[in-house]
């Protein structure tokens, strides 16, 4: 445990000043999210909401070019978003595998009716579960490291959806008819995300994951998040389930650190 601390202190303090500034702007925002919506109005709320993402985003995209180039880079951006918005506009127009759910006009822009910020944002936390899920399994060796890494990292990306999909639900962002039996959205939700994260990490195999910056990350939209939803959302058990989910897997991260 004290070497995970380390790094994660070391990343912090140890940031340059353009992604320095990114991480800062972030965490500011975030948590103004909730009094912005208070105190102004929906609208500014989900343009907030959409510069948070995209301060997250141009964070980890500058670790990664950092650290894999242009090439490595968009290779990924491109098959994250491209398969993220093909299993979107499927499931947006044949209800399948969980029920019918359509995107109201709140976010803009949308292409074909899915906003083009939601697959966005599996840019932005992707990436730092590929590292704790390599953390994880970085004592591991032989067959059983591949398939565990991958579910491992599925399972640490889908922590966080808890938070993400029943914010939009709850913001009238995202609609399923009929309501879903968790807070507004299917269980089996998560279960899919579940699979399309385990089968954008195996078909990708991500190597050589910058581990501080990414780590610093994830700890942080695991917990600023958390605080905003539970103090703000009235999301009280999808903040407790994406909270623990994310803490797991962060617990067994730094337990493989020493």
């Amino acid at each position: 445990m004290t070497n995970f601390l380390k790094l994660l202190g070391k990343s912090f303090t140890e940031l340059t000043r353009y992604p320095g500034f990114l991480i800062i702007a972030w965490i500011v925002l975030t948590i103004a999210l909730p009094f912005i919506r208070l105190f102004v109005n929906e609208q500014t709320f989900l343009q907030g909401l959409n510069l948070v993402i995209l301060l997250q985003v141009a964070f980890v995209l500058n670790v990664l070019h950092r650290a894999w180039g242009w090439w490595g880079m968009l290779r990924v951006v491109a098959s994250v978003l491209l398969l993220v918005w093909v299993v979107q506009a499927i499931v947006v127009r044949s209800g399948m595998p969980y029920g019918k759910m359509h995107y109201t006009a709140a976010l803009e822009p949308q292409l074909l009716g899915i906003p083009v910020i939601i697959p966005v944002t599996w840019l932005m936390m992707l990436p730092p579960a590929w590292l704790v899920g390599r953390l994880i399994t970085r004592k591991l060796g032989g067959c059983l490291l591949r398939p565990i890494f991958v579910l491992v990292s599925a399972i640490a990306f889908t922590g966080w959806t808890f938070y993400f999909d029943s914010l939009m639900v709850r913001y009238k962002v995202l609609q399923w008819t009929p309501d879903g039996n968790f807070y507004g959205t299917p269980a089996w939700n998560y279960v899919f995300w579940l699979f399309i994260a385990a089968l954008l990490t195996f078909s990708l195999s991500p190597t050589r994951l910058p581990a501080g910056p990414l780590l610093l990350m994830y700890a942080l939209s695991w917990l600023v998040p958390f605080i905003t939803l539970l103090i703000f959302g009235g999301l009280l058990v999808p903040a407790l389930v994406g909270f623990i989910l994310m803490g797991g897997v962060l617990i067994g991260a730094a337990a493989n650190s020493e």
